[in-house]
């Protein structure tokens, strides 16, 4: 899927993950689908995550950065429609992973949050495995 800035993409989801908890404790995650949204102009990752956390702030969301890792990465919340996904930046892209009970209003709710924060168009893929 790639939009222009003007559509609003659907966010269908093709193929869900199914979680598991294995022995050794933890959960892990069966299949993947991903939305990228790529801003038109290139923008840092610093500043992408900048502006993550400005939409995130003025809510409707509850969110977390709980893992030490070289990106960010935040689980996220959304009050309005009930849906919870993650949220990661890396290599000037911002990443919406999809978990098993996440619902394409609450994605297509935070791009519209990201795009009406913005002043450029964003290109919106997805990928599954």
């Amino acid at each position: 899927m790639s939009v222009a800035d003007d559509d609003t993409p659907t966010f269908a989801i093709p193929e869900r993950p199914v979680r598991r908890y294995p022995r050794s404790g933890g959960v892990e995650y069966d299949g993947e689908t991903v939305f990228s949204l790529q801003p038109a102009t290139a923008r840092s990752d610093d500043a992408l995550a900048a502006a993550i956390e400005r939409v995130l702030d003025e809510g409707p969301y509850r969110y977390g950065d709980w893992f030490d890792l070289p990106m960010p990465v935040y689980i996220v919340h959304d009050d309005e429609t009930g849906d919870t996904f993650r949220v990661a930046v890396r290599d000037g892209a911002i990443e919406l992973h999809v978990l098993p009970g996440t619902e394409p209003p609450g994605l297509a709710a935070f791009y519209r949050r990201v795009r009406a924060r913005s002043d450029h168009a964003w290109r919106v893929t997805t990928r599954t495995g």
